[in-house]
């Protein structure tokens, strides 16, 4: 109750101020009359009555000043009038204030930018009722390799012998022909099991879900769309359902629509129930991915037991395919984001160093300015301003300059957020969602006070031990540069230089490591390829003999077309791997699900390896007789003969891969490997198999053309040909160049960011060297001029200023590296043929900052150089 009536005192005091301060005055002109009236009582003259009533209060107005501190007004008072008086001292010197105001936005902008993409992708809670209980399950081996991957006979056993799940779900997603009305295009559409929705807790804006006989048949005819697709391809129509779209050739009829921002996975916009083709996988095809929901009380190390414990009675059951084969219970969003947490955490803590270096440079600013205050600071304590008086005025001030700065790098934040949304890669997942929102702005304010703490506090304290006696003299404004402050200057601009080499050297690393990605040898040749991507859709029985035709009819008229020297088709282009299993040389074990070698296969029609560039090293290519109905044939690569051929002839021998029959293949040749799965990782064993023997690949193809002039313009023509061929058949036309860009997307992004944090915080570093140094000069101006006149040169001037540059730098240096040691070890897996110790990275960034600081410390010098010696002595 007392604490109550204390604030509501001080509101009161604050809002009704002038009448608060008119019944003070009055109570104490109260006060005064009484002890006047009782002093006159005893005889007194009414002229010495009232002195000594006054002598008796002490002090009319420190009694009121007693009262107004015990109610905090004289805090408040005070704070105001630091900052009406902060406001006119920077409108006295705005370039200052302009100056520190655009070090800090930057440092700040960036900070919160980053923050608003941390935020989005890592920090905030997926969007669906208790997140927290969502799990994704992954394949695992016991010798530690993992797969997101899981096949669909293991989930349906993990799902019937386990109990710690109130609901689990397989799917799977792919880039479709959709059509709706009359026009085709590519639609993402994704194949969910039956509890695919009660996992997620989603419930339909309008209509229903999949039954229970329209999941288990699998052929129901049935489809889900999505809140934007239907808004965009229906009008947002509430008399949709019932409609039908055609999916690769299929016609479904629309049952709901899902609510809006509901995309899972993948940007999905139509979702159907697994197709019978699905349930008849084998345990040795990795095609679904899976996610559970936990029951309550039930955590995540509980399920994983339980799942575990599963997986081993299913090695017992099945040794040939499940041997050694376990599974894996991970948070499900710890594995949406595992792929870009180490980028994220990285870019965050980089621009945390840019922060920091930008409040130690803004430091070095408040320093100099508290320099050229001592005699007003000198004069403040003269009349009686403590200490802490002086630190509040000066905070106060830099308050100010945070906060405009913290207003100003919020215009940055919004600017660099849509910039680092442009060019991070496309699937980093939620970076949609990045916006400068409630949370992003109380980041922002935050580290608006704490920088201002961090660039203002302790100039400020120096600034308050002003030595009175020098402080007033006209040369005083060395009183406050000497000693620790200058020690404390030249800290500030080591710990800049240091944290600068830090950047240098990990933005060195990744770019050096950047290089090498793009410079490995891929095994084919990217440049002058036309990629284009064609669905037929088709259904029915004969439909894989309609799509056969179709694409060798293509194919023939492409390859006829002036400019071009190669064309083919295959199920993935090189950095697209579409599948991948086991095979067996010579005879196939029973039974025929034991789990063999490990390679990527891939399905080409002839011409293919012609068109990108692939080597034919031995045998044949596959020709258009390798139909189905002529004996099976293979292509294997360099890796694979390798591994299983040592010193033996591959060609004629017998191969067997679980694709989508276990017939056996004739291999006729062996060409040179190829990084399918990328830039960074190295060729795997791979089983190359004509289309023509393989309807399992679909009536979804890639086809390449290998043009003599820019791929770009054969797009046109190819859209017409096809479009004269099918009217139904949706194309998407790149580069092979481009597409290999998007593989190498993530290291240039991080790359490409480190970079720029690294030149923005040696940008800083140099400036805070200059500035260091051309004080330096100014305050040793006497001793220069002093060294001039007893003889020393120009050149014995220069390197004595550089002398102190280099020094400071040198232990930055030092420090900075040792520093990068430590932390370029974090970063050993974003590195591509690389170390983290790279010598010659570290050299690298030495001599460049040697070379730079060398040019900052030289403009001081050389004006430290030309001073005029005589002019210099008469100064005091």
């Amino acid at each position: 109750m007392r604490l109550v009536n204390i604030f509501r005192l001080r509101l009161r005091s604050l809002i009704f101020r002038r009448r608060v301060e008119q019944e003070l005055a009055e109570e104490f002109q109260y006060h005064l009359e009484r002890e006047i009236q009782a002093n006159i009582a005893l005889g007194m003259p009414a002229e010495d009555a009232r002195r000594l009533a006054l002598t008796s209060l002490e002090g009319l107005e420190q009694r009121k000043e007693e009262c107004r501190d015990v109610r905090a007004l004289n805090l408040i008072e005070n704070t105001m009038q630091d900052l009406r008086y902060a406001i006119r001292s920077l409108a006295r010197n705005p370039g200052f204030g302009l100056l520190i105001v655009t070090v800090m936005a930057l440092g700040i902008g960036a900070n919160t930018a980053v923050f608003s993409v941390v935020d989005a992708v890592l920090l905030k809670p997926l969007a669906y009722p208790e997140p927290d209980r969502m799990v994704a399950l992954s394949s695992a081996l016991n010798r530690g390799d993992k797969s997101k991957l899981v096949t669909l006979p293991d989930f349906q056993d993990w799902h019937d012998q386990s109990s710690a799940f109130r609901a689990m779900a397989c799917y799977r997603s792919s880039q479709s022909p959709v059509m709706a009305g009359t026009d085709t295009e590519y639609v993402r559409v994704a194949r969910v099991s039956a509890e695919f929705f009660q996992v997620l807790e989603m419930r339909p804006a309008i209509g229903r879900l999949f039954s229970a006989e329209e999941q288990r048949s699998g052929d129901s005819a049935t489809a889900l769309i999505g809140y934007t697709y239907w808004r965009s391809h229906f009008g947002g129509d509430p008399g949709v359902l019932g409609k039908t779209i055609r999916v690769s050739g299929d016609s479904l009829a629309i049952i709901g629509v899902l609510p809006p921002g509901f995309h899972f996975p993948d940007d999905t916009d139509v979702w159907i129930p697994l197709d019978p083709v699905d349930r008849t996988l084998q345990r040795t095809s990795f095609a679904f991915l899976a996610i559970a929901r936990l029951k309550p009380n039930m955590s995540i190390q509980q399920a994983q037991g339980q799942l575990k414990s599963v997986a081993t009675r299913l090695e017992r059951q099945f040794p040939d395919s499940n041997k050694g084969r376990t599974v894996e219970v991970t948070g499900m969003l710890d594995e949406m984001v595992g792929g870009v947490r180490l980028t994220l955490y990285l870019i965050f803590g980089a621009v945390g160093m840019v922060l920091l270096i930008a409040c130690a440079n803004v430091a070095t600013l408040l320093l100099s300015k508290a320099t050229a205050r001592s005699r007003e600071i000198a004069i403040r304590a003269a009349v009686g301003a403590g200490r802490g008086r002086i630190v509040r005025q000066l905070i106060v001030e830099n308050l100010l300059l945070a906060f405009i700065a913290g207003a100003a790098g919020l215009i940055v934040a919004t600017g660099g957020t849509h910039a680092l949304i442009a060019l991070a890669p496309a699937d980093v997942p939620r970076l949609a969602e990045a916006a400068a929102d409630r949370r992003v702005l109380l980041f922002t304010c935050g580290v608006s006070l704490v920088s201002s703490l961090l660039f203002g506090l302790v100039p400020a304290l120096y600034a308050s031990r002003v030595a009175l006696n020098e402080g007033l003299k006209q040369g005083g404004s060395r009183a406050v540069v000497g000693g620790r402050a200058d020690w404390l200057r030249g800290g500030l601009v080591t710990v800049e230089v240091a944290l600068a080499v830090v950047l240098l050297a990990g933005a060195g690393l990744l770019l050096k490591s950047f290089a090498a990605l793009h410079n490995v040898a891929l095994g084919f040749r990217p440049q002058s390829v036309l990629l284009m991507k064609a669905s037929l859709p088709v259904s029915g029985p004969d439909g894989d003999i309609r799509a056969r035709i179709f694409f060798r009819q293509l194919l023939s008229s492409i390859s006829s077309l002036p400019g071009v020297s190669a064309a083919g088709a295959t199920m993935g282009p090189p950095g697209h791997v579409e599948s991948a299993g086991s095979y067996w040389i010579d005879h196939l074990p029973q039974p025929t699900v034991f789990q063999g070698q490990n390679a990527v296969f891939s399905v080409v029609t002839p011409g293919t390896f012609q068109a990108l560039g692939i080597p034919l090293k031995r045998g044949r290519d596959f020709r258009w007789a390798d139909s189905a109905s002529a004996p099976f044939t293979a292509v294997i690569n360099e890796t694979l003969a390798r591994e299983q051929f040592p010193n033996q002839d591959p060609i004629g021998r017998t191969i067997f891969a679980g694709f989508d029959s276990f017939d056996p293949m004739r291999i006729v040749g062996i060409v040179g490997d190829v990084r399918q799965w990328g830039p960074a990782r190295k060729p795997d064993p791979e089983i190359y198999m004509p289309y023509e023997q393989h309807p399992g690949a679909g009536s979804a193809l890639s086809v390449v053309v290998r043009t003599s002039g820019p791929p770009e313009a054969l797009s046109g023509t190819l859209r017409r040909m096809v479009h004269d061929a099918s009217a139904n058949v949706p194309v998407k036309f790149t580069t092979m160049e481009a597409s290999l860009n998007e593989d190498v997307a993530a290291p240039r992004f991080r790359s490409f960011l480190l970079a720029l944090l690294a030149a923005l915080s040696l940008g800083l570093a140099i400036a805070g060297v200059y500035g260091v140094t051309a004080y330096a000069v100014s305050q040793r101006s006497n001793e220069i001029g002093l060294r001039m006149a007893l003889g020393a040169t120009r050149g014995n001037v220069v390197r004595l200023v550089i002398k102190q540059g280099l020094g400071v730098a040198a232990v930055g240096m030092t420090v900075g590296i040792a520093c990068s040691l430590a932390a370029a070890s974090l970063m050993r897996s974003l590195l591509f043929e690389v170390q983290p110790s790279d010598p010659m990275t570290f050299l690298g960034v030495a001599v460049l900052l040697g070379l730079v600081v060398l040019t900052a410390g030289y403009v001081p010098a050389r004006r430290a150089s030309r001073l005029d010696p005589l002019s210099t002595l008469r100064q005091d």
